[in-house]
């Protein structure tokens, strides 16, 4: 790993295998990545925590299924917002939301872009219509609702 004067960091060969094989596979055995790149358990696990320390590895965390906990409507929410400066109050509002999962500050129509997950369309409505069309600043929302997340993925190095 090389970390350029701009702040970018570029990765070799050894460490692009490494993170491949943690973003398919987080709980993969350091012993067994090691015998598959064919170094040893201290390299990779050097490599692991210069990667973590880079800020190249952001967290290791365990992914929830929401469906299987009854989270079955997720949708995509753009926000209208009054004025660009009402954009941190609303943020700040939004944080409040259990069921907001992404905000993105955005370019186009939308100031802010959600992600929301919901139990269903009855879910979805009381949290726009209860929360977040209440909040100081947003003017109006649209909403795009999902039917099928066919592609989920971490960008291959």
């Amino acid at each position: 790993m090389r970390i350029h004067e701009n702040g970018q960091i570029e990765i070799d060969g050894i460490d692009k295998l490494i993170l491949n094989s943690f973003m398919e596979n987080a709980n993969m055995p350091v012993s067994q990545l090691a015998k598959e790149l064919r170094i040893s358990n201290t390299a990779v696990h050097q490599r692991i925590k210069k990667l973590e320390t880079s800020g190249v590895i952001d967290a290791t965390k365990a992914i929830v299924n929401p469906s299987v906990l009854g989270y079955s409507t997720m949708s995509f929410v753009g926000v209208f917002m009054d004025k660009p400066s009402s954009y941190k109050l609303v943020i700040n509002s939004l944080e409040q939301i259990p069921e907001v999962v992404e905000a993105h500050f955005t370019t186009g129509n939308y100031g802010i872009f959600l992600k929301i997950l919901c139990r269903d369309n009855l879910h979805l409505m009381n949290v726009l219509n209860q929360k977040i069309q209440q909040i100081d600043g947003v003017t109006r929302t649209e909403t795009i609702i999902s039917l099928e997340q066919p592609i989920v993925r971490q960008i291959k190095l």
